[in-house]
């Protein structure tokens, strides 16, 4: 059969010489500037998809296969000149092709053409292949900007950044994992060059990429769950190192903004996770932000840091009233972990600033409770560690000669806690034998027990009031 003849529109270039006889023509037309791809012009005629071309393609595409990418080099560009709307392998094996070539070669000269190539090679593949379902334009926009810092590496951080933000903005949950981490690492890149304007910008990309991660890493059903996981604690690593993840860095990028959206929930949660993320939750800007959302609309975020807000006041009573609304709001969410988290909280308040053990032990108990059931030990500990405190500090038997005595049995109570609190959790054991050091030395003499010999009999004793509990005499 014979072939048809190649129709030549305007934006065609050269075809070169054959690549294994010599070095490829440089392309006569450079990629544009712009990270949009150029706006189609309505009226130009679709390039002629011809048997050659399918040839051509067939031809590259198991040159590419074999990693024979200088001999696929002449026909693929070909196809890339006078047919680019032919095949998407077009662009993906030239993104190969190009790669190698780029590898291959020490002459500076070609190495700039190769790189213009890489970059014109997506804005070409955006015209012609820009609506398709699976690959839109906006994935395509993340693949030139990774050849931007593939290529040019720093020379060119603005429009790799572009297009990576375009891309991610675009493809949400289906951005390629490599473009979310590009987006971290190259808005780092921009940060460090200018941290008084480009913070904002380098913590809402963060953001961005690392929610959709963590998205990603939760799904079961992700085959790329696993590496969306390391990623993620990758680009968490970028951040916490950056300096933009500072409290005072954050206070002065978001304290205005907060005053300005106090009728804007959706900003004022996104701050409030921020500030908690990064652990800056003493902040005043953090307590604004959660005051004001919580009042727009309650959520277990806005009422954990109304009651951080709260405790730092002064009023726990009002910062306890707060935790019991997250404990719910969390409960509901089954976000046991931060249950208790919650639970522990108020028991310290009751403990350590409202005297009432009681209280400060049922919150405890609560608390072991809740990680019982997650299967958790560690937490476990320091709620021991509180409820053995709670014992120190009671008195339950009076201010007389007796009960000055019997008062002394909490600290058996308090030593078991102390040991329960290393065994069930290792992590606390330091503080547990600190405490146990501490209190064991203010057990009730063997003189005050032989003057008490109805009250200390046996070896175990219960002590009573609101501990309520048996202990062993020691």
């Amino acid at each position: 059969m014979k072939i048809k003849s190649l129709v030549v529109i305007a934006l065609v270039v050269a075809v070169p010489a054959l690549a294994c006889a010599k070095k490829p023509k440089k392309v006569e037309t450079e990629a544009p500037a712009q990270t949009e791809a150029p706006a189609q012009v309505e009226d130009q005629a679709e390039p002629t998809i011809t048997e050659e071309c399918v040839m051509n393609v067939s031809l590259f595409h198991e040159s590419v296969k074999n990693k024979q990418y200088a001999d696929a080099y002449e026909p693929w560009w070909e196809v890339y000149s006078t047919c680019p709307n032919a095949n998407k392998a077009i662009y993906t094996d030239g993104a190969k092709i190009v790669e190698a070539l780029y590898q291959a070669t020490s002459d500076q000269a070609e190495k700039d053409r190769l790189a213009k190539l890489a970059v014109e090679m997506q804005d070409k593949r955006i015209r012609f292949f820009g609506n398709d379902p699976k690959y839109p334009k906006e994935y395509i926009l993340g693949e030139k900007g990774l050849a931007y810092v593939d290529f040019y590496g720093e020379e060119k951080l603005a429009e790799a950044h572009a297009c990576l933000q375009q891309s991610v903005k675009g493809m949400g949950a289906k951005s390629k994992i490599q473009v979310l981490v590009k987006l971290v690492d190259v808005s780092y890149a921009i940060y460090k060059k200018d941290q008084e304007n480009k913070a904002e910008q380098f913590i809402a990309d963060y953001e961005m990429a690392s929610n959709i991660l963590a998205a990603m890493a939760a799904d079961a059903s992700n085959k790329n769950a696993d590496i969306a996981g390391k990623q993620k604690d990758y680009v968490d690593n970028i951040f916490a190192v950056s300096g933009a993840a500072e409290c005072s860095k954050l206070d002065e990028i978001y304290g205005e903004v907060v005053k300005n959206n106090l009728q804007n929930l959706d900003m004022l949660q996104k701050i409030a996770k921020l500030y908690k993320r990064v652990r800056c939750t003493e902040s005043d800007v953090y307590f604004a932000a959660c005051e004001s959302a919580h009042k727009l609309q309650p959520t277990q975020e806005s009422a954990a840091g109304c009651a951080s807000m709260s405790a730092k006041k002064g009023d726990y009573e009002g910062a306890i009233a707060y935790y019991d609304e997250a404990i719910k709001m969390a409960t509901a969410e089954n976000e046991l972990e931060d249950v208790a988290d919650y639970q522990y909280n108020v028991a310290v308040y009751y403990f350590a600033n409202l005297k009432r053990y009681q209280d400060a032990r049922k919150y405890a108990l609560a608390s072991i409770s809740t990680l019982n059931g997650l299967n958790i030990t560690k937490g476990q500990g320091r709620c021991y560690i509180i409820i053995g405190m709670c014992y120190a500090a009671s008195r339950p038997y009076g201010s007389d000669a007796k009960g000055a005595i019997l008062n002394k049995t909490v600290y058996w109570a308090a030593v078991d806690k102390f040991v329960k609190a290393k065994q069930v959790d290792p992590s606390v054991e330091a503080t547990a034998n600190e405490y146990i050091s501490s209190y064991s030395r203010y057990y009730p003499t063997k003189e005050e027990r032989f003057d008490l010999p109805n009250e200390f009999k046996g070896s175990t004793f219960y002590v009573g009031g609101w501990i309520g509990e048996t202990t062993s005499i020691r």
